[in-house]
């Protein structure tokens, strides 16, 4: 997949360790950028679905139309696909998230 982020912010974040640690902690800011590699190495959807681990799961109600994968504990890389196309992951937002 192609992965565009919402934010500059964000898209530091993944380029630069450092950044990333800084923002999120140590432990959140090492799996973001892991999580972002998966996103980029897998064709589709269903690929990322099926990894272990990842519980990835649509969202509801306000964040309809967006996913979210487990980064530690609480907290979930949240993402949408653009279009309806499997080849663009836009990267929304680390978020401490309690409920679908």
């Amino acid at each position: 997949m192609i992965v565009q982020f919402r934010t500059g912010k964000l898209e530091k974040c993944y380029l630069e360790s450092k950044q990333s640690v800084r923002e999120f902690g140590s432990s959140v800011g090492r799996k973001y950028i892991q999580r972002i590699n998966i996103i980029k190495a897998i064709d589709n959807l269903d690929d990322l679905k099926k990894l272990p681990g990842l519980r990835c799961h649509p969202l509801k109600g306000d964040r309809l139309g967006q996913y979210a994968i487990n980064l530690t504990g609480f907290y979930r890389l949240i993402f949408t696909l653009e279009d309806d196309v499997l080849n663009i992951a836009v990267i929304e937002e680390v978020s401490k998230h309690y409920d679908d």
